[in-house]
């Protein structure tokens, strides 16, 4: 794959982002760098090995999920810097 200032352009505008410079010149290395590894791991001759599912044959342990109250309604509001009773104030964010 050809990595040139265009497809990064084009990359950037649909990840709204910009790049200018050096930034951009830094931005097609590691692209490069990126998709030559890739075509690295195509090379890899992997006919005959079963995909791997999970990383490790260890089993997770989890706790017991027990529910605790640990900050109270009263505490919560407490720094809140605008509230109403029992809620938080927040400014308006979409308008109707």
């Amino acid at each position: 794959m050809n990595i040139n200032e265009e497809l990064v352009d084009h990359i950037a505008h649909l990840a709204r982002l910009s790049f200018e410079g050096e930034a951009k010149d830094a931005i097609i290395a590691d692209m490069k760098k990126i998709t030559d590894f890739m075509d690295k791991l195509n090379a890899v001759d992997t006919d005959n090995v079963e995909p791997l599912i999970f990383m490790s044959d260890e089993i997770n342990r989890l706790r017991e999920d027990v529910p605790a109250q640990t900050v109270t309604h009263e505490e919560a509001l407490r720094n809140a810097p605008k509230k109403d009773s029992d809620y938080f104030r927040i400014p308006k964010v979409l308008d109707k």
